[in-house]
């Protein structure tokens, strides 16, 4: 497999949630801690960075245009002049957004975490484009990777401090037979970020761990790809035949970062992506 290379240099605090945007033809993604969202195109190497002014826990397109962001307070909608407004505003003393999906049917399953990690003070949740919330898990601690089968009948899940891949049955707009697909060995690092790529296998990034995983829908571990700094977040297919896996980095709560901590990595050629939905809102 091709090595790793730098797609955007930067010192973000806690990167995170890459995303490919095909109708930008650009790809998004965020520093949860420092307020920021990102995007940068590979054709062109333009980049733009925006402040959200709060702690942002994912972007992702919108079918309509601009993109809905998984925000500290809840989730809001950005359009494409720029202007913001709220789709679900539910400030909780003490908890934030974390990561968040789009469904294939279009809605967005967005989770949440306290500051202070503590057990069960999280959720996911799917909100529709009419800012319509139902509340699936509420007994999470840190929600993380979330993706789904090719064909949209599994649906994959992360809850970080578990060491678990979930994977659940889904049945119209709900989940349900949750079980383990693999777990994270002692050692290895913690699962974070999740993609699914077109054969059904499941790329996981690991906390702690420098390096994304494959595995396939069996459970097996398929590939191992090492990284040169420990805290890697999460990862995405993009590029114009989505096949390069884009990884984001941190440098929260290391004291001596490798220089690449925080940055944009790609793996080219990684393997196959397939069309990822944009939320109906």
């Amino acid at each position: 497999m091709t090595a790793y290379e730098v797609a955007v240099r930067a010192e973000a605090t806690l990167g995170e949630g890459p995303t490919w945007d095909a109708a930008g033809d650009r790809l998004l993604w965020i520093d949860i801690l420092g307020s920021r969202l990102h995007t940068w195109e590979p054709g062109t190497g333009r980049r733009t960075v925006r402040t959200t002014g709060q702690h942002i826990g994912a972007v992702k397109p919108r079918a309509g245009g601009g993109l809905v962001l998984n925000l500290r307070d809840g989730v809001g909608l950005l359009d494409p002049d720029g202007a913001f407004r709220w789709l679900h505003h539910e400030p909780v003393p003490g908890r934030r957004a974390n990561d968040a999906a789009v469904a294939p049917d279009g809605a967005l399953w967005a989770g949440t975490m306290r500051y202070d990690e503590a057990p069960g003070g999280g959720t996911l949740s799917r909100l529709t484009g009419d800012g319509t919330v139902d509340v699936v898990l509420d007994d999470v601690t840190v929600s993380n990777g979330t993706g789904w089968s090719p064909d949209g009948r599994l649906m994959y899940y992360v809850d970080t401090p578990t060491r678990r891949i979930d994977v659940f049955d889904v049945e119209g707009t709900r989940v349900t037979g949750r079980r383990p697909l693999a777990e994270i060995e002692e050692g290895a690092g913690f699962p974070d970020g999740l993609t699914v790529d077109a054969e059904g296998c499941v790329w996981v990034a690991l906390w702690d761990g420098g390096a994304v995983r494959r595995y396939t829908p069996g459970g097996e571990l398929d590939r191992v790809v090492p990284l040169p700094t420990p805290r890697v977040t999460a990862c995405a297919f993009g590029g114009p035949d989505l096949r390069d896996l884009y990884v984001t980095t941190a440098r929260v709560g290391l004291t001596a970062p490798h220089p690449l901590a925080g940055s944009l990595l790609v793996i080219p050629g990684a393997g196959q992506g397939f069309a990822q939905g944009v939320f109906a809102g």
